[in-house]
């Protein structure tokens, strides 16, 4: 502190008084005088209670009262079928019947991989993080008639799904998506104005690991090889020659698969996508890329 403005300092408090009980008052303007509410024959008609009932008499009930029906936490049961309600994972249901109408308008390109950003911009499925929806489930509705060669990618799918897509030479991958990667794979544009670096997608929970490496559900954290052998087996169950996909023109394609960490195809986490530059920005700090390494 400089020698004139520390003596400036001192002089001011010393000329103060001594805070107390005695000389403490509120701020100018933070205390309002209340209305004062009518009473008695001079208070004038409804004194600010309004119109009869339990509001204006103040006898309102108590707390969870319906009005005479049967309350929530009466005719909801504690334990059983409605265990956890609140907490369940949803998962919005995508038919092959839908995906492939869905191809015939060109709304989807078969010859790239689909993720859950091009169904949800083509319209064919709407998907709501904030009501517990974690994704979509493809399921068997119109397998018979479904004739597309695609590298799919959703959250969980049925098993005569599975083999619908493989009998024409395509390729399903179940993965899990956490809520808030699950955001910005849905509202992708919305997530880059705000100019922050893509984060890691997260691992799957406990109770969902054992279905994510699974190679029956060709989970993405299954062995590949054990998926190879899963393909061959559900072939063998429903009696159709499984394609040779390595031979495929479109192999490259149908190969194509997310590492477990990354939320959008060809762009890794920690990348940030500029809308205004029309450009993308990678890391080159060695800490940045020893965090955002899978």
């Amino acid at each position: 502190m400089s020698g004139y403005g520390g003596s400036k300092a001192v002089e001011l408090l010393r000329s103060l008084p001594r805070v107390s009980l005695a000389n403490l008052r509120p701020s100018p303007g933070s205390k309002k005088k209340e209305k004062r509410r009518g009473r008695g024959r001079y208070g004038g008609r409804k004194c600010g209670r309004g119109h009869k009932g339990e509001r204006q008499r103040g006898n309102r009930p108590r707390l969870g009262f319906e009005g005479g029906q049967t309350p929530f936490y009466l005719a909801i049961p504690k334990y059983g079928f409605n265990e956890g309600h609140s907490c369940r994972r949803q998962y919005q249901p995508l038919s092959l019947q839908r995906l492939q109408y869905l191809i015939d308008l060109g709304r989807v390109d078969p010859a790239q991989p689909i993720d859950l950003t091009q169904l949800i911009n083509a319209r064919g499925v709407t998907v709501q993080p904030l009501k517990r929806d974690y994704g979509v489930q493809l399921v068997e509705e119109g397998a018979d008639i479904f004739a597309a060669k695609v590298n799919i990618e959703v959250q969980r799918a049925s098993e005569l799904a599975i083999a619908a897509v493989e009998k024409n030479g395509g390729v399903v991958t179940t993965s899990f998506y956490d809520p808030r990667s699950l955001e910005i794979l849905c509202k992708p544009i919305v997530f880059f104005l705000r100019g922050q670096p893509i984060p890691k997608r997260m691992l799957p929970p406990e109770d969902l690991v054992r279905y994510y490496t699974d190679a029956g559900n060709r989970g993405y954290l299954a062995d590949p090889s054990k998926v190879a052998e899963a393909r061959l087996e559900l072939a063998k169950k429903y009696g159709y020659i499984l394609p040779d996909i390595t031979k495929d023109e479109l192999f490259k394609m149908l190969s194509m698969r997310k590492d477990p960490r990354q939320i959008f195809f060809g762009l890794a986490p920690g990348w940030i996508v500029s809308m205004a530059d029309k450009k993308v920005l990678k890391p080159t700090d060695e800490g940045l890329l020893k965090y955002y390494s899978s």
